[in-house]
């Protein structure tokens, strides 16, 4: 028996430190490059409608995939991503893709799929915080200084009004 299988997550509910992070940029970065094996999800197929004359009448082009929320594939951190997606069916706990573009049963497998690879790695890749680099980090403080003084400046200059106002002799 041959097996399929995907890169494993990192058993990681939530990702709160620098070394989560990076675990799960790791993780996304091996999942980008592969496909969903059919063998992984639970597929079905029905009449499709839309273009095609006779044939969407005759032949089940259609294609469903669903694949579990507990799947051991799809990491922890993007089940809550996952559940706020169209896609989610809350009865079965699992996703739910349909194609009908085109009018080959294998196509519209294939786009299922690619659609299934790319929903869970936005999902999983929604909650990743990229490190800010240094050249970054070095523009935000000379912004903060600058707004710093500025906000000195126009401190200073309402000050001056104020004072000029408290020094008339009205008499």
């Amino acid at each position: 028996m041959a097996t399929w299988s995907l890169p494993d997550p990192p058993k990681l509910p939530h990702l709160h430190t620098p070394s989560d992070n990076a675990q799960a940029r790791s993780w996304i970065a091996q999942f980008r490059t592969q496909a969903v094996p059919k063998e992984l999800v639970e597929l079905s197929f029905a009449r499709s409608s839309g273009p095609g004359g006779q044939n969407v009448n005759k032949v089940n082009t259609k294609a469903t995939v669903r694949c579990l929320l507990g799947a051991s594939w799809i990491p922890l951190w993007a089940h809550q991503a996952l559940r706020q997606s169209p896609h989610y069916v809350a009865s079965s706990q699992s996703l739910l893709v349909t194609s009908t573009a085109s009018r080959s049963q294998s196509q519209n497998l294939a786009d299922c799929l690619s659609k299934l690879h790319t929903i869970v790695l936005a999902a999983s890749s929604a909650s990743v915080v990229n490190e800010a680099s240094e050249e970054q980090k070095e523009k935000v403080r000379r912004l903060e200084s600058v707004e710093k003084v500025r906000r000195r400046q126009l401190k200073e200059s309402r000050s001056a009004v104020k004072r000029g106002r408290s020094r008339a002799d009205w008499d």
